[in-house]
């Protein structure tokens, strides 16, 4: 590490390490080349002059990269494509003629773009996976525990922590979908030429009109795409940007809102993320176990969820075939914007597998609400009991309102059930009045659609990804 210049912490801080190197330069020009190959192979296929054995040596020296002579070769030139062709053809000298051949700069740049961002979302897709599945064993395992459910962060009808959690899933499942469309339909640029009308490429094959569909299909296929854009300007449109910017986004959003639920919780006392055994929570506070990791995620994802109005701006002020003011911001926008939403997915993966859940202090709040959430039913077996509906009522509005006095002016325990014990109009139903008081009565069918969830959402999505293999490690 340079200690002397910034350190951009999505790469030393927060991103895996195969992202990294995703959007690293080797991976970019090893890109390009590739891409340099596909063309002169398939020029090669339709009868150009272009030999076997200049496709074979440019193969040959794929990762043998001179960095110093592209470097020195693009002082001189100003044009990153041009340098990287002279450093190609320095380590392919028999090719060196036919590098690039009826190609422009943007033939490299954006397929190779393409090509990156589409393995970078199956790498997203693949780490949204793993929070679904974690997520889903989370919410197996806590189905049947009752816990406050919550609507305007104020008190109402039980849920249980398994059914809270198939929320949080849900919404990773949903993105999941996105990002699964996305790089299902995303397709290359294509060898459309100069301002995409294949006119280079016409000429070369004198005219022939077929060859020039055909050369098209031919590098998408051997660059692992089954179409291209129907047209395209010099450029891809920059649209594609938007709509997976807008994918990542929608990650974001979701890890933001299990992030601020947990949160929330921690400060409850309920549920907390993972913390370890030497954490400090504080500097100054020793007691303090802060939710970092969650912060983190909201932090991370805040940044993730700015960039698609950077991108429709970038879209929306290209100007007929293309402008330039486009590079030097895709450069920063794309690359961070998927560095970030790795780190979020790993932070969300980890959290979601290392959840603590306190049973004890979930099981009293939610006891402390209980009583008036149990009100209508202890209405409905008093009146069976013979009782008057209308009287009831009154009774139980009144000894409500006292309990909920005691509670917030005095701070005593909810004290309800008590004065409905004492009550005489109750007398018929009091020996049953302490077991309407169990949480289990009042979660619906919140343990089945646990199962059902697991079994239609969470099951499928695990069998997808099952061989599915992403490295790196949580930076926290």
């Amino acid at each position: 590490m340079a200690y002397d210049v910034y350190d951009n912490p999505l790469i030393s801080r927060y991103a895996s390490q195969e992202m990294s190197e995703l959007f690293s330069p080797r991976t970019r020009i090893e890109t390009w080349r590739k891409l340099w190959i596909a063309l002169a192979e398939s020029e090669m296929q339709l009868g150009l002059p272009v030999t076997k054995t200049q496709v074979v040596e440019m193969k040959k020296n794929v990762s043998n990269i001179d960095w110093k002579a592209a470097e020195k070769r693009e002082r001189e030139v100003r044009h990153d494509v041009m340098a990287h062709v002279h450093a190609f053809g320095l380590a392919a000298k028999k090719a060196a003629p036919i590098i690039h051949l009826g190609a422009t700069s943007c033939y490299v740049t954006d397929n190779g773009d393409i090509v990156i961002l589409r393995n970078a979302l199956e790498i997203i897709a693949a780490k949204t996976a793993a929070v679904v599945a974690a997520l889903g064993e989370f919410a197996k395992k806590h189905k049947k525990m009752p816990c406050l459910g919550l609507t305007h962060y104020q008190p109402a009808q039980p849920t249980t922590v398994g059914k809270r959690a198939t929320l949080w899933a849900q919404d990773f499942a949903l993105d999941l979908e996105d990002l699964e469309f996305r790089i299902k339909n995303l397709p290359m640029r294509g060898v459309v030429g100069t301002t995409g009308t294949q006119a280079s490429f016409l000429s070369l094959f004198e005219g022939k009109h077929s060859k020039v569909e055909r050369l098209n299909k031919l590098v998408c296929k051997k660059m692992g795409f089954d179409s291209s854009l129907p047209v395209a300007g010099q450029t891809y449109t920059r649209k594609l940007d938007s709509q997976i910017l807008a994918a990542l986004a929608g990650i974001a959003e979701s890890a933001m809102k299990f992030a601020t639920d947990i949160r929330l919780l921690a400060s409850r006392k309920e549920i907390e993320e993972p913390f370890e055994k030497k954490q400090i929570g504080s500097s100054a506070m020793a007691y303090k176990r802060n939710p970092m990791r969650s912060e983190r995620i909201c932090s991370l994802a805040r940044f993730v969820m700015s960039m698609p109005i950077n991108s429709y701006m970038t879209h929306g002020t290209q100007w007929m075939e293309r402008t330039l003011d486009d590079s030097a911001n895709r450069r920063l926008s794309l690359p961070q914007a998927f560095l970030a939403a790795d780190a979020v997915l790993e932070l969300c993966a980890n959290v979601a597998s290392g959840l603590v859940v306190y049973d004890k202090v979930i099981k009293k709040n939610l006891n402390a609400e209980l009583p008036f959430m149990a009100t209508e039913n202890v209405l409905m077996e008093a009146v069976k009991a013979g009782g008057d509906r209308q009287e009831l009522h009154e009774l139980i509005r009144i000894h409500s309102h006292a309990a909920a006095a005691e509670v917030k002016q005095q701070g005593r325990e909810n004290d309800l059930l008590d004065r409905l014990k004492a009550d005489p109009a109750f007398a018929s139903i009091a020996g049953k009045l302490s077991s309407m008081l169990d949480g289990k009565n009042y979660i619906g069918r919140a343990p089945e659609q646990v199962d059902q969830f697991i079994k239609n959402v969470v099951a499928p999505i695990k069998r997808r990804y099952r061989n599915v293999k992403i490295g790196g490690a949580v930076r926290v």
